[in-house]
């Protein structure tokens, strides 16, 4: 049964709905923030500053556009993806298959945010081995989220947000008071759209990886029909009452894209200027196990060497939040993958959960096994990185069908917001292009 329900009208009101976007803040700070964006700060100094600003900004565009699309059809994304116009191989439309051979590449940067949390939990207690730690937290992780409810992720979600959040101010602000206070001079050098082509490889990853990637503007589809705004308007009879629900669901949702985008982009800021400010002066580059002692500077440096245990509290609350939310969302997204391609079965509410259990269990032992594998952490993340741009030509495409295709014609958006769309859809088509050009 349908249960459809007014949307709130006042600010506030619309506040006591928000949610799948602090799901999406967790999920971003950990590989993106504390890892690659730290480790670009450190190498290239303040010139790519605007790299990291362009990436928080310009995506959120297509997140509402996935939105939405949650919102007006009720149905998952993978759903959605298989019945895009165009080629299909076997069952499944040949979008499916692009995002599934890139996956091999996104465990890599799961794997190095297991192996982040690892290592900060090693620093903490060095009585037990890295290899260790990250089995017992891939382990409590699964243990976490394999019932699948929504509610308990989403308040670890805030709950974590607000701690890394601030922990990274405190250390910002104490940056001003030392030797590494940064300068007017050196924020405007950040701030003139120049790319040394031997940074092109790190900021192209970075790019994909900061902000809302490909990833997370998928997962929103998720997040926003388990919170209920699907349910809430109701299915699409065409009736005014329709559109009138729609619509006031869809500015619920503007709201909790919009102040998440804000979360993340001030982190993401806050955690690139400490590593430009610190680690690039000094020509400590984050790498390999000694990734987190090296970015534990960046508070140390600030507020004195009894700040490491602060910064190994947000370190940990930042990578972990990813692990934990990662692990939630691609249980959804590969249980849908693989219920289109006819290899689980993802159709009733029973079949949704069992899958969803099952993968929060094997995908993040594959991930671990990797890490132990591999053990370099900060590579893994960025190659990940890399395949987040690439998916992110993909999520434009996928955002231009829900556009201009799906989108009923009662809820077409204002000028406004088409001009802001196209904004996105160019930004990201130019620096995807000229990140590929440059590395090819």
């Amino acid at each position: 049964m349908t249960h459809t329900l007014s949307p709130p009208t006042t600010f506030f009101g619309r506040l006591r709905y928000l949610g799948p976007g602090f799901i999406l803040s967790a999920a971003i700070v950990g590989s993106g923030e504390l890892i690659a964006t730290t480790a670009l700060g450190a190498k290239a100094g303040f010139i790519t500053f605007w790299v990291i600003i362009v990436s928080c900004l310009v995506k959120v565009a297509l997140q509402l556009e996935f939105g939405k699309n949650a919102i007006y059809t009720g149905t998952f994304m993978m759903h959605n993806f298989n019945n895009l116009p165009g080629l299909r191989l076997g069952r499944a439309h040949w979008s499916i298959w692009l995002w599934l051979s890139l996956q091999g590449l996104k465990m890599l940067q799961v794997g190095g945010i297991v192996g982040g949390v690892a290592i900060v939990l090693s620093m903490a207690w060095p009585v037990v081995p890295v290899n260790v730690w990250a089995i017992l937290s891939v382990m409590l992780t699964s243990f976490l989220v394999y019932r699948g409810h929504y509610g308990p992720i989403e308040k670890g979600s805030l709950v974590m947000i607000l701690l890394f959040t601030a922990v990274i101010l405190i250390s910002l602000i104490s940056l001003q008071e030392t030797k590494y206070a940064i300068s007017w001079e050196q924020l405007k050098t950040g701030l003139t759209f120049s790319l040394p082509v031997e940074l092109v490889a790190i900021a192209f990853g970075a790019f994909g990886i900061t902000g809302v990637g490909g990833d997370e503007i998928m997962y929103y589809n998720y997040w926003c029909i388990e919170k209920g705004y699907a349910t809430y308007t109701g299915k699409n009879d065409g009736t005014p009452e329709w559109t009138a629900r729609a619509k006031g669901w869809f500015r619920v949702m503007y709201l909790d894209a919009v102040l998440s985008m804000i979360v993340y982009t001030v982190v993401t800021a806050a955690f690139y200027l400490l590593g430009a400010a610190i680690l690039h002066g000094s020509g400590n580059i984050p790498e390999g196990f000694a990734m987190i002692e090296v970015l534990s500077r960046i508070f140390t440096e600030t507020l004195g060497t009894w700040a490491k245990m602060l910064f190994l509290v947000g370190a940990f609350f930042a990578l972990y939040s990813t692990l934990f939310t990662a692990t939630a969302s691609w249980a959804r997204v590969w249980g849908d993958a693989f219920g289109e391609l006819g290899w689980m079965k993802f159709e009733t509410a029973g079949q949704q959960k069992k899958t969803i259990a099952i993968l929060s269990w094997v995908l993040p032992a594959i991930w671990c096994i990797l890490f132990l594998f591999l053990q370099a952490p900060v590579m893994m993340v960025i190659l990940g990185g890399i395949a987040t741009s690439i998916l992110l030509i993909l999520i434009v495409y996928v955002a231009f069908v829900f556009r201009y295709r799906e989108l009923p014609e009662s809820l077409k958006p204002s000028k406004i917001y088409d001009i802001f769309f196209w904004i996105s859809i160019l930004s990201i088509l130019t620096v995807s292009a000229y990140g590929v050009w440059q590395i090819l």
